[in-house]
């Protein structure tokens, strides 16, 4: 009763195409085959990806440097000369 008849892996396989649809299907393989890939990776411990095969260079440290105060904002008043009523 298990999937050894190639009956049960058809249906299976019919059963899969009809809930996912035959759009979604190459995106679930695909996504399988690079978790499998990845797990595989991290069990065996080898590293295919260009990013961990390049050298890692580390920046010094940057200490922050505190921006200088700004200058205050000296506002002169001018003289208001008020217009003469109207008559």
């Amino acid at each position: 009763m298990g999937l050894d008849n190639p009956v049960h892996i058809l249906l299976l396989l019919l059963v899969v195409l009809l809930v996912f649809g035959a759009k979604r299907l190459p995106e679930i393989g695909r996504s399988l085959g690079e978790g499998m890939r990845g797990f595989k990776d991290s069990i065996s411990g080898s590293t295919t990806t260009t990013l961990s095969a390049a050298p890692q260079t580390v920046a010094p440290p940057v200490t922050p440097v505190a921006a200088p105060a700004p200058a205050p904002l000296v506002v002169e008043q001018a003289d208001v000369v008020s217009a003469p009523p109207a008559s």
